[in-house]
């Protein structure tokens, strides 16, 4: 227990914390955090920028809007489950050659659900191709607008699938930032214009074996079953992965699967890394979207974090999900805590303070 009564973080959450870099020394840039967690779920915009500001120090969400807007340096494209995620640039291509071939059959089921015929989603993917190559960036709302002309139906959630179609065949990922800094709307842009032409493909073993590699450095200490539902694959292909980096994993007793080194990375074996005493993560962070069961960050009796599927912003209290948080004109609202020590008081109004720092508009 500690000195608040709340039990001490057992010694696996504290490893993945680190590996998280929710403890230790922070990333210093965008793509110094994308890159280690590989990819961050980015179908809530705000949440994905939250995610770089608790692993960084110092940065604004206009660092995250520049990394996606004039760099060039990440982008957001379904990926991983068919869902939204924020990447590197270069890690886009094997990622997606990876993690969506799966889902066409899944694309088309909805298509059809919504009144989208197989001639009329063809004829939609040819209309956004040749409407992003004379004018892109567009917007989605821009993209409709093209779309509906060409007669094919747009209303319900038609628009997201048929946008979804054409980004799984590899046409297009969500680029640039449109509006204010750190807005949710992002424009489309074609893979080939944006990103320049794709490299070599991977082979299938090597792509299983990088993705292990990079899931566990961000993740580890891990199961093969917490792989494979991150990445939406097949368990087996999860295995194969594994297997393919054995001589670089760490030798363990709860068959649990790290990378070498990853448990002694204070360089003191033995030693669990400290936990913040309180952090403010947003909505779908990937603290609750890493592994099979997310138990190990929930406080007993704390709050509902994940309503149908959506994860709300929470505050992480000695590493474990405390309370609800939100924005209100600007400032930083947390539902009722329980009771805090003075460093966990002083920690919250610090990191209060940087989220409002982190959102406001730069100067």
């Amino acid at each position: 227990m500690t000195t608040t009564g709340r039990p001490a973080p057992s010694a696996l959450a504290a490893q993945r914390l680190r590996a998280q870099l929710l403890s230790g020394a922070p990333a210093r840039t965008v793509t110094g955090v994308t890159g280690h967690l590989l990819a961050i779920q980015a179908q809530d915009p705000r949440g994905a920028r939250l995610a770089v500001r608790a692993r960084t120090s110092g940065l604004r969400a206009a660092d995250v809007d520049a990394a996606l807007t004039a760099d060039r340096s990440v982008v957001v494209s379904w990926l991983n489950r068919g869902t939204l995620h924020l990447v590197l640039a270069e890690d886009y291509w094997w990622l997606h050659q990876l993690t969506t071939p799966q889902l066409a059959t899944g694309i088309a089921r909805r298509l059809a659900q919504e009144g989208v015929p197989p001639a009329d989603a063809e004829r939609a993917a040819g209309v956004i191709e040749r409407a992003l190559a004379s004018d892109g960036p567009l917007t989605r709302a821009e993209l409709r607008e093209r779309v509906a002309r060409a007669g094919v139906r747009t209303e319900g959630q038609a628009m997201v699938h048929l946008l979804a179609l054409a980004t799984l065949r590899g046409l297009t990922v969500r680029g640039p930032v449109r509006g204010p800094v750190g807005g949710t709307e992002q424009a489309f842009v074609l893979v080939r214009d944006w990103l320049g032409a794709p490299p070599p493909p991977l082979p299938r073993e090597l792509a299983l074996g990088l993705l292990a590699r990079r899931y566990l450095a961000g993740h580890g200490p891990a199961t093969d079953r917490d792989l494979a539902k991150w990445a939406g694959l097949p368990l087996g292909d999860a295995r194969r992965g594994l297997a393919a980096i054995a001589s670089g994993l760490a030798d363990r007793d709860d068959g649990l699967a790290s990378l070498a080194g990853q448990e002694d990375q204070e360089g003191q074996a033995g030693e669990c890394p400290a936990v913040p005493d309180v952090r403010l993560l947003g909505a779908f962070d990937p603290l609750l979207l890493g592994w099979a069961s997310r138990e190990l960050f929930l406080a007993t009796g704390g709050p509902v974090i994940t309503v149908n599927g959506l994860f709300r912003p929470f505050v992480l209290v000695s590493g474990r999900g405390a309370a609800l948080w939100t924005i209100a004109g600007g400032k930083v609202v947390t539902d009722q805590l329980l009771r805090l020590t003075a460093p966990e008081r002083a920690a919250l109004a610090a990191e209060a303070a940087d989220v409002e720092r982190f959102l406001a508009p730069s100067r």
